[in-house]
């Protein structure tokens, strides 16, 4: 699959990668890059980010949380949508995700 990046400059939320679930085997890597300084958490959703209702609940990855450097990581299980939480920024976080199979 291509490469999807998203960039959160300010605390907030990036927008949703939405992944590809027919995906098989399901294999989500990704790396986050700080320009400057930030905290920030990598979160993932079951729900449609597209829901006209709102109603998207967000669940913080299991280890990349709270972080204040690089790090990457991976999503083994189906996820529908992964974003960035910056929660205390003076600069900006960029994340890479690969996820495995056809485009």
């Amino acid at each position: 699959m291509r490469q999807m990046i998203l960039t959160q400059t300010g605390v907030g939320a990036s927008a949703a990668a939405v992944m590809n679930l027919n995906a098989t085997p399901f294999n989500v890597g990704f790396g986050v890059v700080l320009t400057g300084s930030a905290t920030y958490t990598v979160q993932h959703s079951f729900d449609d980010p597209a829901s006209t209702t709102g109603l998207v609940t967000w669940f913080d990855h299991p280890t990349i949380t709270g972080k204040t450097a690089n790090a990457d990581g991976n999503y083994a299980f189906p996820v529908s949508a992964i974003r960035i939480n910056v929660t205390a920024d003076v600069g900006k976080a960029t994340m890479t995700i690969i996820q495995a199979g056809p485009y």
